[in-house]
This record gives C-alpha cells, sequence and structure tokens, in this order.
C-alpha cells in the first residue's frame, strides 16, 4: 500500500483555481452541486446499507470488514477510499480470492458503498475516472499517454469507460480522456442513468458501445478545430 497520507479535507475543498478560466470553475462547481443535490437526500439510505452490508461481511467473513488504500486524485493529490472487503485474507497478495460473498458485492457494485462517503469529503466525484494509485498511473501513462488526463478531474465512482465496458490500458485512457475533454453535467447525467441501466439488465447488455463513443468524440474534436 502506498504510503502517502491523505489529505484531511477533500480536492474540491482546497483546489488552486488560479489561472483557470471561467468556465471551467462553473463546470467543476456545477459538477460538485450535482453531487450534493443527487447524494445528500440519499445520504441515511446508503449509510444505512453500507452498515447491514458490513455487518454481513463481519458475520460471513470475519474481520477486517473495510479494505484500504491510498489513490491518485484531481491534481494529483493522494487520498483513501473505502471499500467493503471482498478478497480472502492470505498474508500474501498474490494468493488472496474473491470471497463467495465478495463475488455477490462485486458483481452489483456493492462493495464500492463507502466510497460515497469519498464524494461527500470532495475526494471523489459521482461521476470521473476509477481513481488509481500512484504506482498504476505512472506505469499507464508512461505506456498510454492520455491517462496523465485523467488528473484534469476528479475520480468518480463510474465513469465514461466503465459505462462502455472498455476492455485494455488504450481504450480505457482515450475514454477517460475524452471524458476529461468535454465533460459537462448532461454527460455526467447520461453515464448515471447509463449505471443504473447496466445494474438492472447486466453489464454487458447495457453498455455503451466504446468505438462508437470514441469516434464520435474524435469528429466533434475535429470540427471543433476547423
Amino acid at each position: 500500500m502506498a504510503s502517502a497520507r491523505a489529505p484531511r479535507r477533500g480536492a474540491w475543498d482546497n483546489h488552486d483555481m488560479t489561472g483557470e478560466t471561467g468556465s471551467r470553475r462553473r463546470a467543476l462547481a456545477g459538477k460538485r452541486a450535482l453531487d450534493l443535490v443527487l447524494l445528500g437526500p440519499t445520504v441515511p439510505l446508503f449509510a444505512a446499507a453500507t452498515g447491514a452490508l458490513a455487518l454481513v461481511v463481519l458475520a460471513l467473513d470475519g474481520r477486517p470488514v473495510l479494505f484500504s488504500q491510498d489513490r491518485v486524485g484531481q491534481g494529483g493529490r493522494a487520498f483513501r477510499i473505502w471499500k467493503l472487503r471482498t478478497m480472502t485474507r492470505e498474508a500474501d497478495p498474490r494468493d488472496r480470492r474473491p470471497t463467495r460473498l465478495g463475488r455477490w458485492l462485486r458483481g452489483r457494485g456493492l462493495d464500492e458503498l463507502p466510497q460515497l462517503f469519498n464524494v461527500l469529503r470532495g475526494d471523489m466525484s459521482l461521476v470521473g475516472p476509477r481513481p488509481l494509485t500512484h504506482d498504476d498511473l505512472e506505469r499507464l501513462t508512461r505506456a498510454h499517454a492520455p491517462f496523465a488526463q485523467r488528473q484534469e478531474v476528479p475520480p468518480g465512482l463510474t465513469g465514461l469507460a466503465q459505462v462502455c465496458r472498455a476492455r485494455g490500458p488504450a481504450l480505457t485512457a482515450a475514454l477517460d480522456s475524452a471524458y476529461a475533454r468535454e465533460r459537462d453535467i448532461v454527460m455526467d447525467l447520461r453515464i448515471l442513468v447509463r449505471t443504473l441501466w447496466m445494474n438492472l439488465v447486466g453489464k454487458d447488455r447495457g453498455a455503451m458501445p466504446s468505438a462508437a463513443v470514441v469516434t464520435a468524440r474524435a469528429e466533434r474534436s475535429g470540427a471543433a478545430a476547423r
């Protein structure tokens, strides 16, 4: 686990806006407002659900109930994420496997529920590129330069790459980069709706066609440049 300590305040609270355009500031403020409007009324519900699932993990798989790890957020800031533990507890991480309950939680994305507290803190947003560890970010950015653009936006619980079921770092980097360049509230709402749809009908069946998304974004970028 990385040794960097997570900041006590979220990246939204102490982000330096100096030099940023007014439109970018408004976009970031609108994104944060959307997070709070959508998440605020449901805090009692997700807190109760997280607590109930934590008790189930404790009863079936024992301690620890939660898994935590440092990840890289907007602007390269380190913060700590929390998940419900889904893996076995062997001393060597390479020997760990998902538990029966863990597979069920992962299949429904329920292991990620504690990260809603990261959204409330401002470390994350509801929508954005999934946060990576420092080592993974460095390794992937060396191989795929577009990964660097993901640091321009807050990481999220779900994102464009997730609703497109992107497989492989090259496609993930392209989709994360497209989101960082063209994100807006409408896009965030569409990604959230698509995420809910995928959870209802199945991730593969409900996914967006990633190739079409990348092509459309490229065509829009080219038209704007002309």
